[in-house]
C-alpha cells in the first residue's frame, strides 16, 4: 500500500526545489536536480505511548557521504518534516553499532515542545533547527551559485587529505605526491610516512592508493581513495578489491573523478568479480564537485567554532 505521508512530502519538496528523482537501488534515497542535494527518507508511525521508530541502513548512508545530503525524518501526526544534514551526525553513525539486521536504530522523541533524536548508547540531540524545508532550500541555492574551480589531480588529493584530517583522521599519501599538494586550498598538517603495520602482503598496494585515512595513533584503515582523472577506473577498483580480500574491517572505498565517468563507474564496479568479493555495495562515487563541497562544509564548520572560542 502507498505511504500517502511520503507521497505528499515528495510532492511537497518537488514544489519547492524542483526536479527530484531516485537514486538507483533504492526506494528511499532521492536526487534534488543536478545532485544538489540528497535526501534520505525515513518514515514511522507515532505509537500511542508517542514513540517513533526509524531504521538506517548503512549501504544507504554511505551514499550520502561527502554529498550535500539530509535525512529526512518524518511522520503521520502531522508536524512538519524533520532535514537533518548527513554531515552534521555522520561521526556518530561511524561509531554507533548496528543492530542484528544491519540497520542503525533511531527515535524522535517529543517532549516540551521540542524534538530530539535519540540513538541508542550515543545520546540525544535536538532537532528543532532542522524543522521544515527551510534548510533544504537554503544549501539548495547556495548550492546553485557556486563556481567549481578546475582542480587538477593534486588538487583533489589535497582536498582529500584536508577532509579527512578535519574528521580527525591520521592522512598517508604516496611519498611521489606529496610534493605535489596544494597547501593554498587546505591548512597544511603533518602527513604520516608509513602506511599501518599488519598489512605486509598488499603493502605495495596501499603505498600507490592516492589517499588513505588511518585511525589516529592506530592502524586502522578507514578510508581509501582513488582519484581516477584520466586514469583506468578498473585498475583503482582492482587494488580495492585486494585490500578487501585481506582486510574485510576496511570501512570506506571511493573512487573519485568526474561526473562525466560516473557511469563507467557504474559498469566496473558491477563486474562479476567485484559483485562476488562484496566491494560493488562498499565503493561509492564521489565527484570532484562533492569532495570540493564537503571540504568546504567542513572548513567552514571549523572556522565557526575558532571564532566562538
Amino acid at each position: 500500500m502507498p505511504n500517502v505521508h511520503k507521497a505528499a512530502l515528495l510532492n511537497s519538496v518537488r514544489e519547492q526545489v524542483g526536479d527530484l528523482h531516485k537514486l538507483a537501488g533504492s526506494n528511499s534515497l532521492f536526487i534534488v536536480g543536478d545532485d544538489l542535494a540528497r535526501l534520505y527518507l525515513r518514515y514511522s508511525k507515532v505509537h500511542p505511548d508517542g514513540r517513533t521508530f526509524f531504521g538506517l541502513r548503512d549501504v544507504d548512508l554511505r551514499e550520502l557521504a561527502g554529498h550535500n545530503s539530509y535525512i529526512c525524518f518524518f511522520v503521520d501526526d502531522g508536524s512538519a518534516p524533520l532535514f537533518v544534514p548527513y554531515a552534521d551526525f555522520e561521526e556518530l553513525f561511524q561509531r554507533a553499532e548496528p543492530a542484528s539486521d544491519g540497520q542503525y536504530k533511531a527515535q524522535l522523541v517529543s517532549a516540551h515542545g521540542t524534538r530530539e533524536l535519540y540513538l541508542p548508547k550515543m545520546g540525544r540531540f535536538n532537532l528543532d533547527g532542522f524543522a521544515g524545508l527551510e534548510t533544504l532550500i537554503n544549501s539548495i541555492d547556495s548550492n546553485r551559485v557556486r563556481k567549481l574551480p578546475e582542480l587538477s589531480h593534486s588538487q583533489v588529493q589535497t582536498l582529500l587529505a584536508g577532509i579527512g584530517k578535519a574528521k580527525g583522521f591520521d592522512i598517508f599519501i604516496p611519498r611521489m605526491d606529496v610534493e605535489k599538494l596544494d597547501w593554498s586550498l587546505t591548512p597544511s598538517f603533518g602527513l604520516r610516512g608509513e602506511i599501518p603495520n599488519g598489512f605486509g602482503g598488499i603493502s605495495f598496494i596501499l603505498s600507490e592508493i592516492d589517499v588513505l585515512w588511518i585511525a589516529a595513533g592506530g592502524n586502522s584503515i578507514e578510508g581509501l581513495f582513488e582519484v581516477e582523472h584520466s586514469t583506468s577506473i578498473y585498475s583503482g577498483l582492482l587494488r580495492f578489491n585486494d585490500v578487501l580480500l585481506t582486510d574485510p574491517s576496511a570501512a570506506r572505498f571511493y573512487i573519485v573523478s568526474d561526473e562525466k565517468r560516473r557511469d563507467r563507474f557504474s559498469r566496473q564496479a558491477y563486474r562479476p568479480t567485484f559483485r562476488q568479493s562484496g566491494l560493488s555495495e562498499r565503493t561509492s562515487f564521489l565527484e570532484y564537485a562533492n569532495v570540493f563541497d564537503w571540504h568546504q562544509r567542513l572548513l567552514k564548520g571549523k572556522n565557526h567554532e575558532e571564532t566562538e572560542e
